[in-house]
């Protein structure tokens, strides 16, 4: 564990000493460790009271100290740490999007109440660097039936290859899914800044099945909040698709709607119908 150095401490009440800490490598959009050693130097116990009392959470800061994320995930104490007492506590971490340089800050909070640098404490401040959630750009295709010619030249043309073997993502795609040339960037662009799941715009030819499809329209930019399952979306390891409008789909958290990466639909043929 890397040593705090000697800073200032408050006399009063509450009161926390850093000692020592150990952070897992954080990669966008994922929960990591930390290993937070500290002393409690006040006059009083701390005590977590399951989601209350005292806790161990964090601030994401930019690199002037400009607050990115304010309310980290909150970890209770193992036990009532008394005046005096040192406490090793093991903290969950989720890492900001999307990946680069931040400080993040360690406090303690009395919830619901205040944060301990509000009466008076330092924070545990660390510099670190946040890698892209994905370590390579590599990109496979799951075809949902037999792709045609003109799917095939669509995936040869993309700005970034479309890989068969040791895929970090893979993108779930049906016959007659032509993906604009950009469409393997941007998913990958999306993965890369912290989303397990992307899903982009869908177009179709035929009239009938527009109406259906238009919150699914090109042009909506990006929305993480986007209020309608993924369609053929592109998956991390762990995660698999289901089915919506008789297309592979994905609905959970940590999801992206990428509305300028485009999938044309030629025809329905082959596919199964919603």
């Amino acid at each position: 564990m890397e040593r705090v150095a000697e800073h200032a401490v408050p006399v009063g009440p509450l009161a926390v000493r850093w000692l020592a800490y150990e952070i897992s490598a954080p990669r966008a959009g994922t929960t990591g460790r930390a290993r937070l050693r500290l002393r409690n130097a006040g006059t009083a116990p701390w005590r977590s009271r399951g989601a209350e009392g005292v806790q161990i959470a964090y601030h994401w800061l930019d690199p002037l100290g400009n607050p990115i994320v304010w309310d980290g995930v909150r970890t209770a104490l193992p036990q009532v740490v008394e005046p005096g007492e040192e406490v090793e506590v093991h903290a969950a971490v989720l890492a900001p999007r999307p990946p680069g340089s931040y400080r993040l800050a360690f406090d303690l909070v009395e919830e619901l109440r205040f944060w301990f640098h509000e009466i008076g404490c330092l924070p545990l401040e660390v510099p670190v660097e946040v890698a892209p959630r994905i370590a390579e750009r590599r990109l496979a295709v799951v075809w949902h039936g037999e792709p045609e010619p003109e799917a095939r030249a669509a995936l040869a043309a993309q700005e970034e290859p479309v890989v068969e073997e040791d895929a970090v993502a893979r993108a779930h795609l049906v016959p007659g899914a032509l993906p604009a040339p950009d469409w393997s960037r941007l998913l990958l662009d999306a993965h890369a800044e912290g989303w397990a799941a992307v899903g982009g715009a869908v177009e179709t030819e035929q009239r009938a099945e527009r109406k259906r499809l238009a919150p699914w329209g090109a042009g909506g930019g990006r929305n993480p909040r986007f209020p309608h399952p993924l369609l053929l979306p592109s998956l991390l390891d762990g995660l698999e698709p289901s089915s919506h409008l008789g297309l592979p789909a994905f609905t959970g958290r940590d999801a992206l709607f990428e509305g300028r990466a485009v999938v044309r639909l030629r025809r329905r043929s082959g596919r199964p119908s919603g």
